[in-house]
């Protein structure tokens, strides 16, 4: 008892460890710092944001405040003084008969449009995830389509879906299904999802790419241990290997989610909206009102509240996805 005392009091003599001494020297020249010095980093910090913040400015909200002014007035591209009229254009636009065609496309496309590439980029990412180096050649073949452009795709697969010298039909001729020809993009009831297969096929690459590097991260010792344990292939995938890439898998779904909303050129380039409106989505419509009919007001109405549906998926998605991404870090 009396040593412990004796050391004890050795200690508190010889003062506070060097690891504290020198905590508190770092913490006294932080709080020591002069405040120009502080001022003068606020300022170079802002000064490096300042770009940033004018290409925000310049392509994001002053693009979104005339919206939000042109969807109040009556513009058509050439009236200098376009009159103000409320919430008119937003009570005709509820009431026009072509919004909810528009809208189930839009619904169909983003239900469809997002899982199907989500699934077939998951897939194919957990086929490659143990490919050695023959394993790059198939990742720029499977992200291919997604660097063309999407006027090139469009194109190519107008010539495919052809009714009369087009691969599939000449395809289903060679295999005995010549019943199942018909012209892909002219008939109301395939138009939209033959579009949506050229789409479909263009965005699953970039989902493989991308959840295949975040399978690279995965802790290869844990799958291992849960196969030993017993755990089959399902069980692997859902408890140990998902969890792992779910904060990346949730920023594919918002891409994807929001591409769905915001779907205009592939459709323009194949179908313009046809035919009789099957593919019409709300960014074709937006475009015919806009720059067809010249109803500038109009069509940005419809365009902002394309923008307004959106954006709650959005942030939801990015919210959803700081939470994992916190609980993987035990945050």
């Amino acid at each position: 008892m009396t040593v412990g005392i004796a050391v004890g009091a050795s200690a508190l003599a010889d003062g506070p460890d060097p690891a504290t001494k020198k905590r508190r020297r770092s913490t006294r020249i932080v709080l020591d710092t002069p405040r120009a010095t502080r001022r003068a980093q606020t300022r170079l910090g802002l000064l490096l944001v300042a770009p940033v913040m004018i290409l925000v400015l310049l392509f994001f909200l002053v693009p979104l405040g005339n919206a939000i002014y042109y969807a109040f007035v009556d513009f058509n591209g050439v009236n200098p003084n376009p009159e103000f009229v409320g919430l008119a254009n937003f009570i005709e636009l509820f009431q026009d008969p072509n919004l909810w065609p528009a809208l189930k496309n839009n619904a169909i496309w983003i239900i469809i449009g997002t899982i199907a590439p989500l699934v077939i980029g998951l897939a194919l990412a957990l086929l490659m995830w143990n490919v050695g180096r023959g394993g790059v050649l198939y990742r720029v073949a499977f992200f291919l389509p997604y660097v063309l452009p999407q006027v090139a795709v469009g194109v190519v697969w107008s010539w495919i879906y052809d009714p009369v010298r087009g691969w599939l039909n000449q395809a289903l001729d060679a295999v005995g299904l010549s019943f199942l020809r018909t012209g892909w993009l002219g008939n109301p009831d395939t138009a939209l999802f033959a579009v949506l297969a050229t789409a479909i096929w263009a965005t699953s690459g970039f989902v493989f790419v991308i959840l295949l590097a975040a399978l690279r991260n995965v802790d290869i010792e844990l799958v291992d241990a849960s196969r030993l344990d017993g755990a089959n292939t399902i069980q692997r995938l859902w408890y140990i290997i998902l969890p792992q890439i779910m904060p990346v898998f949730l920023m594919v779904t918002t891409i994807t989610l929001v591409g769905g909303f915001s779907v205009f050129d592939i459709i323009f380039v194949m179908t313009g909206g046809g035919p009789a409106g099957a593919t019409d989505v709300l960014g074709t419509l937006a475009y015919s009102e806009a720059f067809q009919l010249n109803r500038i007001s109009y069509g940005t109405t419809i365009a902002l509240v394309m923008t307004v549906l959106a954006v709650p998926f959005a942030v939801w998605l990015n919210r959803l996805q700081r939470r994992v991404s916190l609980q993987g870090t035990g945050a």
